[in-house]
């Protein structure tokens, strides 16, 4: 599929969460065959301070991180993803950009811990939770083949992947967020 780093975009409504878990995720776990990336449709232009301490906790990269726009992703000149996960219902919904390249996108939509209400103990429980149902999904991404796979069962594989402990939702047959 690539003779280069593959590049992979996690969506999110507001960039602020489960989208920056992720990217923190696959740019450790995935170094030197993936660049992760992530962004929202609706940015609230801040990281939440639980997901930074999460990850540094875990040892995940937790600095450099802003909540963003998807468009500068289909921007010229951006980088031209090979996947697109959404990771929350909503960004799943929406009518996405057209990604340069055609990449293969999927859902694996979980539940938003920034919705959590209650003691600060138990919404860093829940950023735990998410950090762990996105890290199990990324690691078996990371063990797919992909350069030998065909692209229908790949496609198949990542939809099953969204399907995982902890989703949000089934995931739809055809995501919406092509």
């Amino acid at each position: 599929m690539a003779d280069r780093p593959y590049n992979v975009l996690f969506l999110c409504t507001g960039n602020t969460a489960r989208s920056i878990l992720a990217e923190s995720i696959l740019r450790k776990d995935g170094a030197g065959r993936f660049n992760a990336y992530s962004a929202g449709s609706h940015p609230k232009g801040i990281v939440n301070p639980f997901a930074l301490k999460v990850l540094a906790a875990a040892d995940y990269p937790s600095d450099g991180f802003s909540s963003k726009a998807w468009d500068i992703y289909a921007a010229p000149g951006a980088p031209a993803m090979d996947f697109v996960f959404t990771v929350c219902d909503d960004a799943a919904g929406e009518t996405c950009p057209v990604w340069p390249g055609q990449p293969m996108t999927a859902h694996w939509g979980i539940e938003d811990p920034a919705r959590v209400e209650g003691t600060d103990l138990e919404k860093e429980a829940a950023f735990v939770q998410a950090f762990r149902f996105l890290k199990n999904r990324i690691l078996v991404f990371l063990n797919l083949p992909i350069a030998s796979i065909d692209s229908l069962a790949l496609g198949k594989r990542l939809r099953d992947i969204g399907e995982m402990e902890g989703a949000s939702r089934k995931a739809a047959p055809e995501s919406k967020a092509s």
